[in-house]
């Protein structure tokens, strides 16, 4: 087995789950939320893109906004639906809600884009490179720059600018943030709305690697899940080096024991992190 090759592949895979995630890290440090529909308006992503491209026949980088546009208007109908609930921080209920949107989104999807598997080929992901004995794709290059720069732009957003203060002064005490005439209601529809934007990029990026089902969002969200907790609660920096960690150890536990039970693989791995470093759990929005 080529170590390299597996390294390059942990490396892809990594900034995948990373894009994957960071709609989720910014949701659960910021309103203290989760959305168990995430993996679903992944999978949406994924098919508005494969529908753009091959039924409006529209170019790979005009299906691409347009399927960020479709899940920042999930994202924001899934909020106002459910805002009071956000305010009263009634986390059963939300979970409830977003699982039920979820299964929605699947159904919706499967009455729309039909049931059977589809392949998303882009101009990039036909077009293979070859180093030495190393094989990937340009699909997997634009993958890792794309995450890059949205983890840079999100941080920098975050750490200094006007809306950032905002967003964390709303993280650290909702409450607080209300008496200081910060709108509390438009910060939880904008991060649901970011969240929305953000899987969608990262479905239009990401789902080339493999052929999209409607059934496909549970595997996303465990990966989300896994991703977020080990980077820490709402850590930026965190969710970037956790997906990247993650990313290296299924590319060389699929190689060197069996990708069959790299999902459990992945708990066992999180289960030992929340027993011995738990603090990981603790980090605030924009932490380090």
């Amino acid at each position: 087995m080529n170590f390299a090759q597996q390294v390059i592949n942990g490396l892809v895979l990594g900034h995948a789950y990373a894009l994957i995630a960071i709609g989720w890290t910014v949701l659960l440090g910021v309103a203290r939320l989760v959305n168990f529909g995430h993996g679903q308006m992944y999978m949406l992503g994924a098919f508005v893109t494969w529908f753009a491209m091959t039924g409006l026949d529209l170019p790979y980088l005009a299906a691409i906004p347009l399927a960020m546009m479709v899940g920042v208007g999930v994202g924001y109908v899934m909020q106002r639906t459910m805002l009071s609930l956000t305010i009263r921080q009634d986390l059963v209920s939300v979970m409830i809600v977003t699982l039920g949107f979820g299964y929605v989104i699947e159904g919706a999807a499967a009455l729309t884009f039909g049931s059977t598997g589809q392949i998303l080929d882009t101009p990039l992901s036909l077009k293979d490179i070859y180093w030495g004995d190393i094989w990937f794709t340009w699909q997997d290059v634009a993958t890792v720059i794309v995450t890059i720069l949205v983890f840079i732009s999100l941080k920098y957003v975050i750490e200094h600018s006007p809306v950032g203060r905002k967003v964390r002064m709303v993280a650290e005490d909702p409450k607080l943030a209300q008496l200081a005439g910060i709108s509390i209601k438009r910060i939880y529809l904008g991060v649901f709305a970011f969240e929305g934007a953000t899987v969608a990029l990262a479905a239009a990026m990401v789902a080339p690697r493999t052929p999209i089902l409607t059934s496909m969002g549970f595997e996303e969200v465990i990966i989300t899940f896994v991703v977020v907790v080990l980077g820490g609660i709402g850590s930026v920096t965190g969710s970037y080096l956790a997906g990247l960690g993650l990313g290296l150890f299924t590319a060389f536990f699929g190689a060197y024991v069996s990708s069959a039970y790299a999902t459990a693989a992945m708990f066992v791995v999180l289960i030992a992190v929340l027993v011995l470093r738990p603090g990981g759990m603790t980090q605030k929005m924009g932490g380090h």
